[in-house]
């Protein structure tokens, strides 16, 4: 074992990394800092993957999945302490307490670096750091990012293989003197001379900082998703949107898919909704046989990350930054999406889910239970055992380009036009179907007020809602009032603005039943969007926003769904509105000092509107 005082300069140079002296610089003090046993240059080849899976493997990390039904992919089981992102110990340390707003946590960036210092100090005792060069989004677009990861985790490298370009290609176009965002992570969990290695090492102390000025994440204790991953969440939103601020772009929690009308005719768009709305199922949904049939076609770019910037068309243009899906597995099953399921049919890690006797995976909504699983804590389980089989949080990684509807632009570093903007959230009440905005900046303010009910009274009153602007309130690097300023400001710099919607496929009937029939057949509202995009049907005018009327949504083949169901789905209540607009009070309040004057006034207006 390597003592504290060993200098890394002396280390012979790996792969190219010596072409940039800022980064070895960087490597070698982290390296020495941290007292890593060895450093270790990633260049994300196969060789690379076989090598640092069966160390997973060795170490109990892993468990190798059946190669007939589960070919080159893997189940791994994190520490019970390490399952989720966790927001309250995730910190945006900008240099003034208001620039990180009233939705995030600050500390003073000096004070947090003398702390964090004091924590890596030693933290990769005995272990291996890697050197992850990676970059987000393609290599060759206008907005891709390149970071560096230093991390002392393999399940970290394997990850990150397949969630971005990472390795080889991105030294390369980093070359002697690029620009490149530190990312510096560790488990927390040196291992010290009478310290026993564990397979998910981690410490219950956990810090995910973000240094938006000087572009830096640090995080440690934690070995799990967002934690670790740095390139997702922490890279692609939280620094990504504060410097998509300063550069005059977008950096958002959205969808992108593609629509082909009969006509052959490409619509793109993107959506965001908080966390529970099924936003991975729409993004890629698959038309029902009916739409296929008349030659309706969906596609993918991506499902969870959007970078927007004004094109050469004149539209939004969106690239996805990300190569993988890192998605939660339960709920997932062949009927529900499908493309999801291919997508995770090789080459995969899954992470907290639960094993079956044949050596493939289980969760719950999966399929229907086996008589026989080992859980997701490592225990035996059984039907009606009063456990989960897997986490609630459980993952899959899997790469992007096994999904069979992948669009064939996804990595088009131009991007996609981009012609609507879909907001939404889980409604019980009040919230029709479907509803277009008035205008750009009437979207913004129904993307700022998006959010979902917690509860809601038997009565069909409004319920508690978690307002969730954008779906970035855990996501944003910066104030949310000037995020939404943001919004408003990129309206000058679009010559052809997507038009803006609202959806809500969780109403429900006095009795408790959703109104609107089921998930697949999302693709009649999402043919209206198209449509109202392409100017081919009117909308009809209410205080809310353009709705559609019965003749013009599609309902053909919708057996059981009478006009008056659609009505019931469609509703407007002035008395739910009112109560809806009451319930913004607090949100409003708690951005009052950033919030845009352009939304207080579109919330005036939608109040005189309801009289």
């Amino acid at each position: 074992m390597k003592s504290e005082s060993t200098s890394y300069a002396s280390f012979p140079p790996i792969m190219n990394q010596a072409k940039h002296p800022a980064l070895a610089t960087w490597v070698a003090e982290t390296g020495a800092l941290c007292n890593a046993d060895s450093i270790e240059w990633c260049d994300g080849s196969q060789d690379e993957w076989d090598r640092l899976t069966d160390k997973l493997v060795e170490a109990g990390t892993f468990t190798r999945l059946n190669a007939q039904s589960h070919p080159n992919s893997f189940l791994a089981r994190s520490n019970p302490s390490d399952t989720a992102r966790v927001e309250d110990r995730t910190f945006i340390c900008s240099l003034r307490e208001v620039d990180a707003g009233r939705t995030n946590n600050w500390q003073r960036p000096d004070e947090m670096r003398r702390k964090l210092t004091e924590k890596f100090q030693g933290s990769m005792t005995g272990r291996t750091m890697y050197v992850v060069p990676f970059c987000m989004g393609p290599p060759d677009s206008p907005l891709a990012l390149i970071g560096v990861q230093l991390t002392d985790s393999a399940y970290v490298v394997v990850n990150m293989r397949i969630m971005c370009h990472m390795g080889n290609e991105v030294l390369e176009k980093l070359g002697t003197d690029g620009s490149f965002i530190p990312c510096l992570h560790s488990v927390g969990a040196p291992l010290t001379e009478d310290a026993q290695d564990v397979p998910w090492p981690c410490n219950d102390e956990k810090y995910i900082v973000h240094f938006p000025e000087s572009r830096e994440v640090w995080s440690y204790g934690s070995g799990y998703g967002g934690n670790a991953l740095l390139g997702k969440k922490c890279v692609a939103l939280r620094i990504a949107s504060a410097i998509a601020r300063d550069a005059g772009w977008m950096a958002e929690h959205m969808l992108i898919m593609g629509l082909e009308s009969p006509d052959g005719a490409k619509t793109y768009l993107t959506a965001a909704f908080p966390s529970a709305c099924g936003k991975t199922n729409l993004a890629m949904i698959v038309p029902p046989e009916s739409y296929r049939q008349l030659g309706w076609k969906t596609t993918l770019v991506g499902d969870d990350i959007a970078w927007l910037w004004p094109g050469k068309s004149g539209k939004l243009h969106a690239i996805n930054p990300e190569t993988g899906f890192f998605g939660v597995a339960p709920g997932t099953s062949w009927q529900s999406n499908a493309a999801a399921m291919h997508a995770m049919s090789r080459n995969t890690i899954f992470t907290n889910v639960a094993l079956t006797d044949e050596g493939g995976v289980w969760w719950e909504g999966h399929s229907e239970a086996p008589a026989h699983l080992v859980d997701w804590t490592g225990m035996d389980w059984t039907p009606g055992c009063g456990r989960l089989a897997a986490h609630p949080n459980s993952r899959f990684t899997a790469p992007a380009g096994q999904c069979p509807n992948i669009d064939p632009e996804w990595q088009n570093p131009e991007g996609v036009p981009i012609d609507a903007i879909v907001f939404g959230g889980r409604r019980p009440t009040t919230m029709p179907l479907v509803f277009q905005a008035f205008d750009w900046t009437h979207g913004v303010f129904l993307g700022a007020t998006q959010g979902s009910e917690t509860t809601a009274a038997a009565t069909g009153s409004v319920g508690t809602v978690r307002r969730d602007p954008m779906a970035m309130l855990p996501f944003c690097g910066y104030d949310m009032g000037d995020y939404l300023g943001h919004w408003l400001e990129m309206r000058k710099s679009i010559q052809r603005l997507p038009r803006i919607f609202h959806v809500n496929w969780f109403r429900k009937d006095a009795n408790g039943k959703f109104l609107w029939p089921g998930f697949r057949e999302n693709l009649r509202v999402l043919e209206w969007i198209v449509k109202r995009c392409q100017g081919k049907i009117a909308g009809h005018e209410t205080p809310i926003g353009w709705t559609p009327d019965w003749k013009s949504f599609s309902t053909e083949g919708l057996e059981g769904f009478s006009k008056e169901q659609f009505d019931a789905v469609m509703l407007f209540s002035r008395e739910d509105w009112l109560a809806e607009i009451t319930n913004q009070n607090d949100f409003f309040l708690r951005l009052y000092h950033s919030m845009p004057k352009e939304l207080m006034c579109q919330r005036e207006l939608l109040m005189a509107r309801m009289a």
